[in-house]
């Protein structure tokens, strides 16, 4: 049997790629960096998740366990990423009439929606900042206690004079970043953050907490070092987010963190960013009536899992370039690919393994070893060689680009037994967390909710236009497609995947 590949992950820290080692040789302690829910998830946020719990689900098919914590942040996050402006949940409560704690709850629940949505396991631990206030509080007594913090009128602020090597994760930030901090008068240095702001007189905030520096709320980068150390340790294997902070709010982490060890230790040993999702043509645009959230696409009539699609399509750190076409693209390989599962589980003679992907994991992924063997264990030799070649590609740095025609490729050879090549879809997808196995057309062909034609239609007029081109009446075929395009639906002749039709994109 082939040795498992090594694992290399890159770290933000060194921009280096390094084989990975946990603290524990059994479990791995993750944090990401979670949503700040005053508003549904953007397409463009939803990348980190999928990309976090593609690591997760590839540590957990290499025999790791993870302990993985994710924040929701309620309180703290000001409306801009650079420590600057106003409460982004009271900036929300103001606009709406509405409590933060109602608004709080909203968007929790449709972020936990969406990620259901997209194939993503929820989190070992959700670390919610507004029940750690007290918490927070401490901690940042305790780097007050050590030099690292002094008061102003305004708050309780971080020195980062401080702290040796501040900055270094973000390497050399330029000026414009720095400038983009919140300009404080009296503050030491112009990167010194707030790790609690005093309400100002009068103010009228719905959350405020009484602490040494007056009544006030918590700095938005303190509770992502509190929950991460208290949760996961001094410190733990890998910490994730999107490439957006990682010149201020992971900087800034790191600075709390080793102010309040007294120690070099920035909290993970491996910090792990995923690049933008790129929208060069305004497609995401919420004024323009774009693809703004997952919510959008499925309106459009493209399933969430096109987009997990094209996330896997597209190297984490590489930035991924959002367009029609390329959602387009997406669904169709995704349809390609349940076209052939669908056909390989007609043909499969043993499918009592499958009932394994269906039982419940715990929250560290401990049932996926049992999973892997399950599916594995009659496996022939050619079918493993496709398997080494997928953990090649997935512990290299989660190259799931190259991953997915590893699975393509197993799919269509046929000099592998249709059985074995389903249970290589099913140790695959896994990882990709596609729901390959059990997924079937229907799922993938959602009714555009704009389209004024009911599916039923749909069938009828495809069936109409099919009997007028085989009778080489084309005025009508082409009449049937207009009427088909004018209610939302794009026929899609002469595609050798059978798919008679595709909700309409856009450009």
């Amino acid at each position: 049997m082939t040795a498992p590949a090594p694992l290399t992950l890159f770290n933000s820290m060194t921009r280096a790629t390094a084989p990975f080692v946990p603290i524990d040789p059994d479990l791995v302690r993750i944090y990401s960096c979670g949503p700040t829910v005053y508003n549904f998830a953007h397409l463009g946020n939803l990348r980190a998740y999928v990309f976090t719990d593609t690591l997760r689900r590839m540590l957990n098919w290499k025999g790791y366990a993870v302990n993985h914590v994710i924040n929701i942040t309620d309180v703290g996050h000001l409306t801009s990423d650079a420590d600057a402006g106003d409460d982004k949940m009271e900036a929300a409560a103001t606009a709406t009439g509405r409590s933060i704690h109602e608004i709080a709850a909203f968007y929790t629940a449709a972020f936990k929606a969406d990620l259901a949505a997209l194939g993503v396991r929820a989190p070992t631990l959700w670390s919610v900042a507004t029940e750690h206030v007290q918490d927070m509080i401490a901690f940042a007594r305790t780097i007050e206690g050590h030099g690292a913090a002094y008061q102003l009128d305004t708050g309780l602020y971080f020195d980062t004079s401080r702290v040796p090597d501040y900055g270094l994760l973000a390497g050399a930030r330029p000026d414009d970043v720095v400038a983009r901090i919140d300009a404080v008068a009296g503050k030491r240095n112009a990167a010194d953050f707030a790790l609690w702001r005093t309400s100002a007189p009068g103010a009228d905030r719905q959350m405020e907490w009484v602490s040494p520096w007056g009544p006030g709320a918590p700095g938005w980068h303190l509770e992502c070092s509190v929950m991460s150390l208290k949760y996961l340790g001094r410190q733990f294997d890998i910490h994730t987010g999107g490439i957006d902070h990682r010149e201020i709010h992971h900087v800034n982490e790191i600075a709390q963190n080793q102010a309040f060890t007294c120690t070099s230790a920035t909290g993970a040993n491996v910090w792990m960013h995923n690049n933008f999702l790129v929208d060069r043509g305004a497609k995401m645009s919420k004024s323009k009536g774009g693809f703004a959230t997952l919510a959008s696409l499925v309106e459009r009539g493209v399933s969430p899992l096109a987009y997990r699609m094209m996330c896997l399509s597209s190297h984490y750190r590489s930035e991924l370039d959002f367009s029609a076409d390329g959602l387009g693209a997406a669904l169709t390989r995704l349809k390609r690919l349940v076209s052939a599962v669908v056909a390989l589980r007609a043909k499969a003679t043993d499918t009592g393994w499958t009932r394994v992907l269906a039982e419940a994991t715990d929250a560290r992924g401990a049932a996926t070893t049992y999973q892997r063997d399950e599916i594995e264990q009659p496996l022939g030799t050619k079918a493993r060689d496709y398997l080494a070649k997928f953990d090649a590609a997935i512990a290299a740095d989660l190259m799931t680009p190259q991953a997915l025609p590893v699975l393509e490729d197993a799919i269509a050879d046929k000099a592998i037994p249709a059985d074995e090549r389903l249970r290589l879809v099913g140790s695959m997808d896994l990882v990709l967390g596609l729901g390959l196995v059990t997924l079937d057309r229907r799922a993938l062909s959602l009714r555009p909710a704009a389209a004024t034609l009911q599916e039923d239609d749909v069938a009828t007029l495809l069936a109409d236009r099919a009997a007028a081109r085989a009778a080489r009446d084309f005025a009508t075929s082409d009449a049937l497609r207009d009427q088909l395009g004018a209610g939302g639906v794009e026929v899609m002749d002469g595609d050798p995947l059978g798919w008679e039709w595709r909700p309409l994109l856009g450009d």
